[in-house]
Parts: C-alpha cells; sequence; structure tokens
C-alpha cells in the first residue's frame, strides 16, 4: 500500500513541461493549475471511493466497474471513455521516450523518424509483453512506488547530487542532501522487502483480481 501511495505523488516532474507551455508563464498561474488539477483529482477519486463503498460496503472490490453489470449501457460506456482516454495519453507518454533515448544513444546523429518508429515499437511490444505476463495492475504500482517514486520524491537523481558536487564539506545544504538521499534509499529497501516478501508468500494475488 505504501509503495502505491507513493506512487501518487510523482506529478512534480510534469510540473516544467508544463510551465514551459504556458502562453505567459508566472509562478500564480503555475500555482493554479497545480490547484485545480490536484483538486479535480483528489475530488474525483474521493467521490468514486465515498460512493462505491456506499454501493457495495465491505463487498467492495478493487476493480469497481467489474461489480456492476456487464450488460448496462451506462457503464459499457465509462469503459469506452476509459480506453479512449488511455488510448489518447499513450502517444503523449510515449512521444519523448523514444526521442530521449535517441539522444542517450546516438547523441552525434539528426533525428529520424523511422529510428523513433522502431524504438516506439520495440516499447510497445515490451509493454504488451509486460501487460500479459503480471496479472494484476497493483503489482506494477507497486514496482514503480517502490523503486522510481523515491527516486523523484527524495531528489536520488542529478537534483540531488548537485549540492553534494557544489556545497562546501559539512555545510547545511550538503546534510540535508544526503539525510534526504538516506531516507529515500530506506523507503525503497523496506518497500521492496515489503513487496518482494508478498510476491514470496502469494499474499499479492489474494485481491479479488
Amino acid at each position: 500500500t505504501v509503495p502505491i501511495m507513493a506512487f501518487a505523488f510523482v506529478c512534480h516532474p510534469e510540473v516544467l513541461p508544463i510551465y514551459t507551455k504556458l502562453c505567459q508563464p508566472s509562478q500564480r498561474r503555475m500555482q493554479a493549475i497545480a490547484s485545480v488539477s490536484t483538486g479535480a483529482m483528489f475530488c474525483t477519486y474521493g467521490l468514486t471511493a465515498t460512493f462505491g463503498y456506499l454501493t457495495f460496503y465491505s463487498s467492495v472490490q478493487p476493480e469497481m466497474l467489474h461489480m456492476y453489470s456487464q450488460k448496462d449501457l451506462l457503464i459499457l460506456s465509462v469503459y469506452l471513455a476509459v480506453l479512449l482516454a488511455v488510448t489518447l495519453t499513450v502517444p503523449v507518454v510515449l512521444f519523448p521516450i523514444p526521442r530521449a533515448l535517441q539522444q542517450l544513444l546516438f547523441p552525434s546523429k539528426a533525428f529520424s523518424w523511422p529510428r523513433h518508429v522502431a524504438i516506439a515499437l520495440v516499447l510497445l511490444v515490451l509493454v504488451n509483453v509486460l501487460v500479459i505476463c503480471v496479472p494484476t495492475v497493483q503489482d506494477i504500482f507497486r514496482v514503480i512506488g517502490s523503486t522510481s517514486a523515491p527516486s523523484l520524491i527524495f531528489h536520488l537523481l542529478p537534483p540531488h547530487l548537485y549540492p553534494l558536487r557544489v556545497e562546501p564539506f559539512c555545510s547545511w545544504p550538503k546534510v540535508q542532501a544526503l539525510c534526504f538521499g538516506a531516507l529515500g534509499i530506506l523507503f525503497m529497501v523496506i518497500s521492496l522487502g515489503f513487496l518482494f516478501a508478498n510476491w514470496a508468500t502469494g499474499q499479492s494475488r489474494v485481491s479479488g483480481h
């Protein structure tokens, strides 16, 4: 549960791309966008969880749509909306990844659409294989929440390493960076330990899926 909760707090890497795309970027406008989007998602998920529990009480399952009739036209329209949302989101998420891989693997070569499409197809195949092999999406959220989430939340990536290189020895920013990094590594180790323990005992399979 803790890794899944941590996964919910890794949205801040999107702040800079959104900020650069604003017509007149400012701290006040960015704060308004963050407040509205976060508040809307909080209300949406809060209402869904509340009314889902009030409808089914203790028999509620992780996949709430599975508890409704699959022949109901309204439920089918919700499935269609989810499918469209995921389908339209994939290109937005997928496009920067091949571009970044090209810059890492082929830094001296110009941008190439055939290479970009080939990398995208390989990524799509790997994602589909992962979706087929992994029994529940909770396992994916647990792995991401145990690895990438601490790296983003506790800045274990280059932004965290910057104070360690430029600040004087025993300075307060360097001490803060070391403590923050140690906390992130500790969180990652504990989360992965619980995750592997659940996999070993088979508890992650007992979820109603």
